[in-house]
């Protein structure tokens, strides 16, 4: 039996796959779709709320999806001050007293930046999220096509 398993609990590590990689929220999975009417984008944030992701329209055409998933140790000690030291009744049940055994879900901030094409009506930007999943749609507006002049070749 080999060494390396052992040091690491047992678990095959991928050299190609880093961490970012691994992690669904701080690599922030988004498709773009482009429909006849709009962009759609839809990016995947399990367990974050709307109040955890902002969605901006910067620098005239850029969208910027942002957030943050909390430490686990911020709901440790947001939940000892609620509860006198005793118990949490909070949805994680965590305390100063408890020990975790291994911890996989990501935390950390996130950021990601799409240029708008400039048939964008970035003034009229709608988002929505819904059990963890985030759409933002952006209307489309025509944008005129150049005309075409023939030039006479003397």
């Amino acid at each position: 039996m080999s060494l390396i398993p052992q040091l690491f609990g047992g678990e095959i590590l991928d050299p190609f796959l880093s961490l970012i990689n691994k992690c669904p929220v701080l690599n922030t999975p988004t498709d773009w779709k482009e429909t006849p009417n709009d962009h759609i984008f839809v990016a995947d944030l399990p367990g974050l709320s709307k109040d955890d992701v902002k969605v901006e329209v910067v620098e005239g055409r850029v969208l910027e999806i942002s957030g943050e998933r909390k430490n686990v140790d911020d709901d440790v000690e947001k939940n000892d001050r609620s509860s006198d030291g005793g118990s949490s009744s909070s949805t994680t049940n965590t305390t100063t007293h408890d020990t975790w055994h291994r911890v996989e879900r990501c935390q950390g901030k996130f950021h990601r930046r799409f240029k708008l094409p400039e048939n964008a009506k970035v003034d009229e930007v709608k988002a929505s999220m819904e059990n963890g999943v985030l759409t933002v749609t952006i209307p489309k507006r025509e944008v005129k096509k150049p005309e075409r002049k023939l030039v006479q070749i003397e």
